[in-house]
């Protein structure tokens, strides 16, 4: 082996090696924590969010509040209609549709979703993985989205989504939800 060889190939596993680093956690490491975190009882009724976009170095670069509406149907299909409201006065509505697959898993569709985002619910955490569509600049843009959430109580999720662009983090959102007047 050439030592031209070895180093290709050292520098073949120090990228494998970078990327395997950037995998996500599991959710199920968080399948002891409490409170249980149930879809189905938490998205029921109004809820709020409130909120913060941050570019790639961190910065944030708006902040917005949304009024969620959450309810189930009878096959236990999840309905989430959102409002956000930016500080710069722009409005976007997206409305989720959650589909229970068994064991903790949901397929999830909206509108501005390409395809259909994964969710899976351990513990008092959540995961969802999806495509969303975003209007930049005057064209679309697709970026992949890792959503995490965690039961803080019985009224509060904290919420933390990634934004990546051919695998490069591209923004984030940190964001509270909190659930109102529940029957």
């Amino acid at each position: 082996m050439t030592f031209i060889t070895m180093i290709k190939r050292a520098f073949i596993v120090s990228i494998v090696a970078s990327l395997s680093a950037c995998s996500s956690t599991d959710v199920g490491q968080y399948r002891d924590n409490a409170p249980v975190f149930t879809l189905e009882e938490f998205f029921d009724g109004h809820l709020t969010a409130h909120g913060v976009l941050k570019n790639r170095g961190g910065e944030v670069t708006r902040h917005f509040n949304a009024s969620i509406d959450a309810s189930w149907d009878d096959e236990g299909v999840g309905r989430l209609v959102e409002r956000f409201e930016f500080d710069d006065g722009e409005i976007q509505h997206r409305t989720w549709t959650l589909t229970p697959e068994g064991d903790g898993r949901y397929s999830g569709t909206a509108e501005d979703v390409i395809g259909t985002g994964t969710l899976q619910v351990a513990g008092n955490a959540l995961r969802l993985d999806y495509v969303l569509e975003i209007d930049y600049r005057g064209r679309k843009l697709s970026l992949n989205v890792e959503d995490w959430m965690w039961r803080i109580d019985e009224n509060t999720v904290l919420n933390e989504s990634t934004l990546r662009k051919w695998g490069f983090r591209v923004g984030s959102i940190q964001l509270a939800i909190v659930r109102q007047g529940q029957p």
